[in-house]
C-alpha cells in the first residue's frame, strides 16, 4: 500500500495534522473489488467505511416498489468517502455500493475507527464535524428534493 500523503488529496482528512493522518493510515486496509460486485449492500449491517483510490462506483437505492436505480456515481477524482453514517451509527446500509470499475480502496472498521477517535480526539472532533456537514447538507437537499416533488404534486392535483 501506499504511504499516507495519499489521504491529503481527500477534502474528508485536509484538516488532520501530520502526526493524525500517519496514524489514522496505520489502521487502513487496502481492499480491491472487481468491476460489476458491489462494494456495499442495501440493508446489510454497516460496519466499515471506504475511500475510493481507483475505479468507479454507482451508488444505487430502491424504490418502495424494489425498482433499482443509480442515485450517483462516484470515481476516484472526486475522492470520495462511503460508508461512513452506517458505520458511526450502526445500522443498515442505505444504498448499494456497485464497483462499474475494479476498485482500489481504503477501509476502516467500527471498532478501528472508534479506537482511533479515543486515541486522537481532535482528529476524530474534525472527522465527525465532516461527515455531519455531509449529512447536513444532504439532509437540505433531501427537503428541497421533497419539496419539488410535493409542489409538483399539488400542482397536478389542482389541474384536473
Amino acid at each position: 500500500m501506499s504511504d499516507h500523503h495519499v489521504l491529503k488529496d481527500f477534502p474528508f482528512f485536509k484538516k488532520l495534522s501530520e502526526e493524525d493522518m500517519t496514524s489514522l493510515f496505520e489502521s487502513l486496509k487496502e481492499r480491491r473489488f472487481e468491476a460489476d460486485t458491489d462494494i456495499i449492500s442495501d440493508g446489510e449491517k454497516g460496519r466499515e467505511m471506504f475511500i475510493l483510490l481507483e475505479g468507479k462506483v454507482d451508488i444505487i437505492r430502491s424504490t418502495l416498489y424494489g425498482e433499482k436505480f443509480v442515485c450517483a456515481s462516484l470515481d476516484d477524482s472526486m475522492k470520495p468517502v462511503f460508508g461512513e453514517m452506517a458505520m458511526i451509527d450502526e445500522d443498515k446500509r442505505s444504498a448499494t455500493v456497485h464497483a462499474v470499475t475494479s476498485c482500489r480502496t481504503l477501509s476502516i472498521d467500527d471498532r478501528a475507527f472508534n479506537a482511533y477517535v479515543e486515541a486522537h480526539p481532535k482528529a476524530g472532533v474534525e472527522l465527525l464535524r465532516y461527515i455531519s456537514v455531509n449529512l447536513v447538507r444532504n439532509m437540505r437537499l433531501e427537503n428541497e428534493n421533497l419539496n419539488l416533488v410535493f409542489q409538483a404534486l399539488i400542482e397536478e392535483i389542482e389541474s384536473n
